[in-house]
């Protein structure tokens, strides 16, 4: 399982209700809704009482947080670790930003001579 998507259970059944979850994760409370949604369905059962006024977890979901927020701990330790198997950490990779080459020159205007050549004589 997509581990945003646990995220996003996570948020939402820590939070008073899915709009606050949302604007703690920065999404919008439909993403976090569908993500909700396709976590159940991958799962075949309800996590969330919909019928209650506010968030409500289901027996079910209240078992499925507590793995939740195992597997969430585990994949930021092995995020955390250079050289482990789809981490982000350490290592020399192409995600790097390259330095500017022109870093330290003056930018070129048009109509003035450039710097450091001399103009030519007639």
């Amino acid at each position: 399982m997509d581990i945003t998507l646990l995220g996003h259970f996570v948020a939402a059944a820590e939070a008073p209700d899915f709009a606050r979850a949302a604007q703690a994760l920065g999404v919008s409370r439909d993403t976090l809704s569908a993500s909700v949604k396709q976590v159940e369905a991958e799962l075949g059962y309800a996590l969330f009482d919909r019928s209650a006024e506010s968030t409500m977890l289901t027996e079910i979901g209240i078992a499925f947080l507590a793995d939740a927020r195992l597997e969430l701990a585990h994949a930021a330790g092995r995020g955390s670790q250079p050289g482990a198997a789809g981490g982000s950490g350490g290592g020399s990779g192409g995600g790097k930003a390259k330095a500017s080459k022109g870093r330290g020159r003056a930018p070129a205007v048009k109509g003035q001579p450039k710097l450091g050549k001399k103009r030519q004589s007639r």
